[in-house]
């Protein structure tokens, strides 16, 4: 990215020191002190193109979104898969149900794709199952 120049931002000024002259009592403020206008601000620039490249750089390309939606189906199915496993050896530890929550939770978004979101749809199903009949909520 290249700057080409200031941002148009005024320099600060220091104010010249009035006056005061203090009463023998107390405090006191001369008459001929009065409150001074502050000078207007430049106008502000548009920073737009800047706003914009920053939203763009937070939108993905469909087939980002549809490598992340394969990667977090993959992810899903291997918890599933471990599932099983666990209870083949009737070994199922909170882990692994934190495991299942975990995936379900980041496979709700979709893809772009409709025949990859009716997939990750069936496993996040399947997920939601073994989560009910494990007692997570």
């Amino acid at each position: 990215m290249r700057v080409y120049g200031t941002n148009g931002a005024a320099r600060a000024t220091s104010p010249a020191n009035p006056r005061r002259t203090a009463a023998p009592g107390g405090f006191s403020v001369s008459e001929g002190d009065a409150p001074r206008e502050t000078p207007s601000t430049g106008a502000l620039r548009s920073v737009s193109s800047v706003d914009a490249l920053i939203a763009l750089q937070g939108v993905g390309d469909a087939t980002e979104r549809r490598k992340r939606a394969v990667k977090q189906g993959r992810a899903a199915l291997d918890a599933l898969d471990s599932l099983k496993v666990g209870v083949l050896s009737g070994d199922v530890d909170p882990t692994m149900l934190g495991r299942l929550k975990a995936a379900a939770e980041s496979i709700k978004g979709g893809s772009g794709d409709s025949g990859l979101d009716v997939v990750l749809g069936e496993i996040e199903l399947r997920l939601e199952v073994e989560l009910a009949k494990a007692g997570v909520h």
